[in-house]
């Protein structure tokens, strides 16, 4: 099956809430529908021929720190895997970090689990770009629901106001 690509602003049926306001003010976005059941990157990139190392995840993790949970994005190649431990934990000075509950991600993205994207989350996440993620031409990415897909250039990923470029991995 074939991806139809079209302009992000041109589909808000196919984005999240947060997404769609998003997308608004960023270039070079596009969605593609999907079937919502290979919405799980191999599952996706097996059936519509997207390689793994033109996916890319977004990790949402719990940073904690003296009873303060603080939550941050983190983009990486679906080959890659994010050193959460330290790298991550590290980086926002906290004692100690973790993936972040799903029930925990979704009520605080707006977002469906298996979509969660680093467009349109809440304004204070910095979003931890790793390098290869924002050298990257284009990668594809959730768009806050299961049905779609977005294609993003890295740049752009880069360029968002918390971002924040580093290597993720261990």
């Amino acid at each position: 099956m074939t991806l139809q690509w079209v302009p992000a602003t041109g589909r808000p049926d196919l984005l999240a809430g947060p997404v769609t306001r998003a997308v608004a003010d960023l270039e070079g976005v596009e969605v593609a529908e999907i079937d919502p059941e290979l919405a799980d990157t191999a599952a996706f990139c097996e059936r519509y021929g997207v390689s793994l190392d033109e996916s890319a995840n977004c990790v949402v993790v719990a940073a904690k720190r003296g009873g303060e949970t603080r939550y941050a994005a983190c983009m990486v190649l679906a080959t890659m895997r994010v050193d959460v431990n330290g790298v991550v934990r590290r980086h926002l000075d906290a004692r100690k970090t973790s993936f972040a509950p799903m029930a925990d991600a979704v009520e605080r993205t707006g977002m469906e689990y298996g979509g969660i994207t680093p467009l349109g989350l809440p304004e204070e996440w910095p979003v931890l770009v790793d390098t290869r993620v924002a050298e990257h031409p284009r990668v594809v990415i959730g768009s806050g629901v299961r049905r779609s897909k977005l294609a993003v250039p890295g740049a752009t990923l880069a360029g968002l106001k918390k971002a924040e470029v580093l290597s993720l991995a261990g």
